[in-house]
């Protein structure tokens, strides 16, 4: 288990803290000492999950669905004007059955998983001067590409392929970041991690998503973490490689370390290889912000 920095006086913004992996990771940051900012899409849910987390703990509005939201949030933080010493782009949704939209009209799985946080990250790059950012992104983008030719998958949508194309584009651009990080000056630490397999309500019945009952694959799951099989594991643990990414030297990848890399205590990685080409990366920046309106300084 990665040992954990006393975080006293630090503020920690973690995205999707209501439940799942990020409400661990809030819980762990509040321990030690962290003040956390929650910025949720539901915000009974995120009083609820801060109630329970306990600590010093505020919760936010924010829906990566939006770039509204994220204009609104960003706004409110830059107005306060302190900065962040770990940010945690966790939030994400998985693969809805049927082609979804987000309100600027992209792809809701590439609209919130990658662009939500390319604009979050890059509205509060003046607030990260200092900070370590941590952007989660998944077993499921081992293999594949972006899917260039047809971003938003308006021509033939596939929930999955949909789904790992998000989360190649999650390591591409927190690599990335890295890199124009240090070539521009930008004083941040950014590295990519991944939590492994672990039954969280990515995979659970969500009408608002056209998901009227549990997938298949989170009953494996969750019986394969009640199980002694080293497959899977709870997602208090799955929560451990993103805090152990945020106290690491940035351009690093992280995942747990057990068999497949799907549960164990964290460890780096090599990244994977649809993460590691600089041209990929460096287009995805460009549509991002074309995408976005989001415009990242030049130094």
């Amino acid at each position: 288990m990665p040992r954990t920095d006393n975080l006293t006086g630090k503020l920690a913004l973690v995205t999707g803290a209501s439940d799942g992996i990020g409400l661990e990771l809030a819980r762990h940051l509040t321990q030690a000492g962290a003040e956390v900012l929650m910025p949720v899409r539901n915000q009974a849910k995120g009083t609820a999950a801060a109630g329970r987390i306990g600590g010093n703990v505020r919760v936010l509005e924010l829906d990566l669905a939006s770039l509204a939201s994220v204009e609104r949030l960003a706004a409110t933080l830059l107005a306060e004007g302190r900065p962040l010493d770990v940010l945690i782009n966790n939030a994400g949704v998985m693969t809805p059955p049927d082609r979804r939209v987000t309100e600027d009209g992209f792809e809701l799985q590439f609209g919130t998983n990658h662009l939500g946080h390319f604009a979050l990250t890059g509205r509060l790059l003046p607030l990260l001067r200092g900070a370590h950012v941590v952007t989660q992104s998944s077993v499921a983008a081992r293999s594949g590409a972006v899917h260039w030719d047809d971003l938003q998958w308006e021509r033939s949508y596939d929930a999955d392929k949909a789904y790992s194309s998000s989360k190649i584009a999650n390591g591409l651009f927190g690599l990335h970041l890295e890199r124009l990080g240090r070539a521009r000056g930008w004083g941040l630490t950014s590295n990519v991690s991944h939590p492994g397999v672990t039954p969280t309500n990515l995979l659970a019945a969500q009408p608002g998503m056209g998901r009227s009952r549990d997938t298949r694959a989170l009953r494996v799951i969750r019986w394969i973490a009640a199980s002694p099989l080293p497959f899977s594991q709870t997602p208090d643990k799955a929560a451990l490689t993103a805090l152990y990414a945020a106290q690491a030297p940035g351009g690093r990848f992280y995942g747990p370390k057990g068999p497949g890399n799907l549960a164990g205590a964290p460890a780096e990685q090599k990244p994977y290889k649809p993460f590691v080409s600089e041209a990929d990366a460096e287009r995805l920046w460009t549509v991002s912000e074309q995408l976005t309106g989001v415009h990242w300084p030049s130094t």
